[in-house]
Order: structure tokens, then C-alpha cells, then sequence
């Protein structure tokens, strides 16, 4: 391995380590926090005891709001009074987006790479509840900064070998009939920093490149008919309209299968973040395929060999050769409670419970282990479980105080089963400077130690 090559993996490394330890610092400054509250809870109830105060004194018309740096992002301040029962509450806005309570603390965390502009963020997977991810916390990937883009002047151009090449506004798109469909989205490099060792510390920096939304849009193949696909077509080459023109070929028999040109997120419009006004979902495919801010279609009967699909996004394999095109992303599975730096609040009854997903279909079965592998017990599945989504599963245990190793493995309806990390190194070897990048789906191990405190750790 070239020895730059390398320092620069470390220095990677280094600063994510050293980001999520400062993330993690301002969390437990909150009293309630997953990751063992060291804040000053009798300061924190003694400012809640002194807002309410003035709340009881206040007009009956209800509470001001305020925006404060110490509150949140997403919320707004609103005093707190003794006894919400006994007072009139803040009064609705005429006109209003909505905000969350100021008592939820859950945000992204961008990496620090050297430009904010190609950047990720990571979905706190620690806190989710159900399978939908908030669009305020799906996760970004972004190669040329966010783009800004006037909805009314957006085209879509469709053109290459079709028989009417076509440009289509959003007006235009907004006429065909839509669909909606709940679906995960994974970042390739998603886990990228534990090949080698464990890196992170909490599920967010370890998966925190997955998320599941809600999307409504028009059937890519309903627009390809729109501008007649000639019989040799067998590609299409997808662009974004960001400063990046991010650039992917998409086989025309999995355009023609599922893919979206999604407008809506969520039930609104996608955020800017997201691609606004418009981004391509390829169902199951690794997130860079899902091209945001999409402008252009170009149908051809080969793959256009971009540099996102050479020099980038192959799996470098140990004989030096790299695999092309794996698209799919395949079955797998994580524990986000407990998981890494939370405390097992002493022996007795718990609850494990985690997200599993597959690229190729639907989850079949999730098994969880508590001995690091040697035994397997099937978890329950909450619904609803959908194809190419999050699955939610819940095991209860009932843990004796000794250490443990907390482990989950997805089973999807093709009848793959999610590897070990062993399992995995075995076959793609550990090329690069933290090891591979892309595609790691192995079985992820939380440590539970006999204080309770739950660690990451390779155990295979």
C-alpha cells in the first residue's frame, strides 16, 4: 500500500474519532441522554422551575416562543411550567411549518471532510422509532454542495435513443399518474471506517448512511415510454444538476422494473438536500445510483463508463482487480439498542431491538445472539415489513450481568444470509487504507461489559 495512501485513511480515521467524540461530549450534557446523562439535572429543573414561575404570572393569551442557540435544532424554546394543567399552553400561529419539542436532542453529524460541499451526514439510528426516518434526519451524501434550484425553470431532458427526444418541466412530470412507495436508501460506504478495526463508537457512526422515507414521484418507465425507447436500448446514463453533474448508468431492465423520478418526500416536496426538485430512485441500489437533482437522460445500448462507475464505487478485490457494477445492496441487519456507548441500566429484562434491510427483496427473518454467535434466537418482525425498506425487530432479554456480545443477522426472501466480518474479509480482503470502502453488510457486535456499558468490537 502506498504509505500516503495510508496516513491519509489514518488522518480519515483520526478525525471521525475525534468528531464523534466531541458529538458524544455535548450529549451527555443532557441529563437523558442515551449515552449516560452527566449533565446538571438540578440546574436544568431549576431553569425549567424558574420559566414556569414566570409562565404563572404571564397573560392568558398563552406562551411566547423563543429561539435560543442552547435549544435544539428543529425546535423552539417555550417555557416550562410547574404544571402544564394549570395554564393555558402557547397559542396556535396563524401561519406555521411546525417544530419539534425542545426536549429532542437527535440531529445529523456531518463528517469533517476538508470542503462542507462533498460531504455526509449520518442518521442518528440510536433514537428512531419505527422504520420512517424524518426528513429533517435522513442522511446526506453530497458531492458538489446542495444545490438550489428554481422548480418552475427545472427541465428534465430525455433523449439518446429514443424516438422523440423530450423535454419535460416539473409541470409536465407532475401530470403523469404517481405512486408511492416506502423505501430505504444506503450509501455504499456506509460502515467504510470498520473493515480493518472498530472505529466508531455509536450505531450513528457506524450505519448512520441508511434511512427510509416515503417517496411519490412518476415510474421512470412511464416517462421512457413517453419518448418511445428503441428495441436496442439497454442503458441509461443519469445526471444531476449539481456543481458535481453527478454521472451513473442504470441497466434499462431495472429502469423499466422500479425506478422512481421522485418529486415528493415524506408527503411534501424532497428537501434541497434530498435533490429538490427532482432525484432518481433505484430501488435497492447503492445510494450514489439514486441521482439527485436530475436533469438529464441519456438512453444507449452500453454502459457509459463514468468516472463515479470507474475510478470510484468498484470493490477493489485481493488480486488488485476490481468488481464493477454491484449495484444491490445485500441483506443486513444492526442493533441501535443497546448499541455502542449506551449502559445496560443493570441485570434484569431488556429489550434488543434494531433495523434490518435488503436491496434484493424483503426481510425474511432476523436471529439475534447475546453469546457472540455460538447461539441464535429468532427476533419478532414489526410491521409492517415491506420489500427494499427498514424492518424493525425486537427480541427481549433478560440479561444475568456478565458480559456479553450483542449480535443480529438478516435473512431476506431470497434466502441470503447476512456474513460475518470473517466472512466477508475472506472473500474482498482488506485492500486501502482502513480496508475496502464500499458494500460492507457484515454482522455488526456491540460488546456489553458487566457494568453494562456496550462497546463496538470486531468479533468473529
Amino acid at each position: 500500500m502506498n504509505p500516503a495512501t495510508k496516513a491519509e485513511g489514518t488522518s480519515m480515521v483520526d478525525a471521525l474519532r475525534e468528531q464523534e467524540n466531541a458529538r458524544l461530549a455535548r450529549d451527555r450534557e443532557h441529563p437523558d441522554s442515551l449515552f449516560g446523562g452527566r449533565g446538571d439535572r438540578a440546574r436544568l429543573d431549576r431553569r425549567r422551575f424558574m420559566a414556569g414561575a414566570v409562565a404563572a404570572v404571564g397573560s392568558a393569551g398563552g406562551l411566547a416562543g423563543i429561539a435560543t442557540a442552547a435549544v435544539p435544532a428543529g425546535s423552539v424554546e417555550h417555557e416550562v411550567p410547574p404544571d402544564a394543567s394549570r395554564v393555558q399552553g402557547y397559542p396556535l400561529d396563524d401561519t406555521s411549518y411546525g417544530s419539534r419539542s425542545q426536549f429532542e436532542t437527535e440531529v445529523r453529524t456531518r463528517f469533517k471532510t476538508a470542503t462542507a460541499q462533498s460531504s455526509w451526514t449520518l442518521t442518528p439510528l440510536e433514537k428512531s422509532m419505527g422504520i420512517v426516518t424524518p426528513s429533517g434526519l435522513h442522511f446526506e451524501r453530497s458531492h458538489g454542495g446542495t444545490a438550489t434550484i428554481d422548480p418552475d425553470a427545472h427541465r428534465l431532458y430525455v433523449h439518446g435513443l429514443v424516438d422523440r427526444p423530450t423535454k419535460f418541466t416539473m409541470k409536465d412530470l407532475r401530470r403523469f399518474p404517481s405512486v408511492s412507495r416506502i423505501l430505504f436508501l444506503e450509501c455504499s460506504g456506509n460502515g467504510l471506517t470498520e473493515w480493518s478495526k472498530p472505529t466508531m463508537k455509536t450505531v450513528q457512526g457506524t450505519h448512520g448512511l441508511t434511512s427510509t422515507a416515503e417517496w411519490t414521484g412518476v415510474p421512470l418507465a412511464t416517462v421512457l415510454r413517453e419518448a418511445g425507447i428503441r428495441t436496442n436500448a439497454k442503458w441509461l446514463l443519469a445526471e444531476g444538476g449539481d456543481a458535481s453533474a453527478m454521472t451513473r448508468s442504470i441497466p434499462m431492465d431495472k429502469a423499466l422494473k422500479d425506478c422512481i423520478l421522485a418529486y415528493g418526500q415524506n408527503g411534501e416536496a424532497i428537501r434541497p438536500e434530498q435533490g429538490y426538485p427532482l432525484r432518481l430512485l433505484v430501488p435497492g441500489f447503492e445510494g450514489n445510483m439514486n441521482i439527485k437533482w436530475l436533469r438529464r437522460i441519456e438512453v444507449s445500448d452500453t454502459p457509459f463508463m463514468t468516472r463515479e462507475e470507474t475510478s470510484k464505487y468498484t470493490d477493489l478485490m485481493p488480486n488488485g482487480k476490481a468488481v464493477q457494477f454491484s449495484f444491490e445492496m445485500e441483506a443486513k441487519s444492526v442493533i441501535t439498542s443497546p448499541s455502542g456507548e449506551m449502559t445496560v441500566d443493570g441485570p434484569g429484562f431488556h429489550e434488543i431491538t434494531g433495523l434490518a434491510w435488503s436491496g434484493r427483496g424483503s426481510v425474511r427473518r432476523v436471529d439475534v445472539s447475546t453469546d457472540g454467535g455460538s447461539t441464535w434466537k429468532q427476533a419478532a418482525l414489526q410491521g409492517p415489513v415491506l420489500p427494499i425498506c427498514h424492518t424493525r425487530f425486537r427480541l427481549p432479554w433478560e440479561w444475568d450481568g456478565k458480559p456479553a456480545v450483542l449480535q443480529s443477522r438478516c435473512i431476506d426472501d431470497t434466502g441470503y444470509l447476512q456474513p460475518t466480518l470473517g466472512q466477508v474479509i475472506a472473500k474482498r480482503g482488506l485492500n486501502g487504507p482502513s480496508g475496502s470502502i464500499y458494500h460492507l453488510n457484515a454482522i455488526q457486535s456491540w460488546q456489553v461489559a458487566s457494568d453494562g456499558k456496550v462497546s463496538n468490537v470486531h468479533h468473529y
